[in-house]
């Protein structure tokens, strides 16, 4: 099977999900697949981040001390093994660093997000009030200097 295949196969079982999904009090119709996601929800993920960035530092180096100590004394004694132990510890410590700046990156873009669709949502209320209802057959699009002066 190509990757175009099973690319589109996954697709279609993701939309045929989506639509069996049930509305969960977003703004469309009933059965939309509209992405809602509360506040709450994005702390929770975003202080669970938080706390593995915190305790991730001290427990990745828990064994790094002894660790170095073993593979300079088998080293020191012409083992092979200890070099190689040497390597491992330095790649443990990139992978520990990977994954802290992983969790500092979504804690921080949580953080951000929240902060923003705040600010977007306080946004189009204002322009909703200023333009009042919008007709169906009216041409509702917001002109590119109003838009512009928003995300500076």
């Amino acid at each position: 099977m190509s990757f175009e295949q099973e690319w589109g196969e996954l697709k279609a079982a993701a939309a045929m999900r989506l639509n069996q999904a049930p509305g969960s009090g977003g703004s469309g119709p009933k059965g939309s697949a509209d992405l809602v996601v509360a506040d709450d929800e994005l702390g929770g993920i975003g202080h669970a981040a938080f706390n593995l960035f915190n305790g991730l530092e001290p427990a990745g180096k828990h064994a790094k001390a002894a660790s170095e100590t073993a593979g300079t004394s088998l080293k020191g004694d012409g083992f092979d093994t200890g070099a190689a132990f040497t390597e491992v510890i330095g790649t443990w410590e990139k992978q520990v660093k990977t994954l802290l700046q992983a969790c500092a990156h979504i804690s921080n873009h949580l953080d951000y997000t929240k902060a923003s669709r705040k600010s977007d949502d306080e946004w189009l209320e204002a322009q909703l009030r200023i333009t009042g209802p919008v007709p169906p057959e009216a041409d509702a699009a917001v002109p590119v200097s109003q838009i512009s002066k928003y995300f500076r």
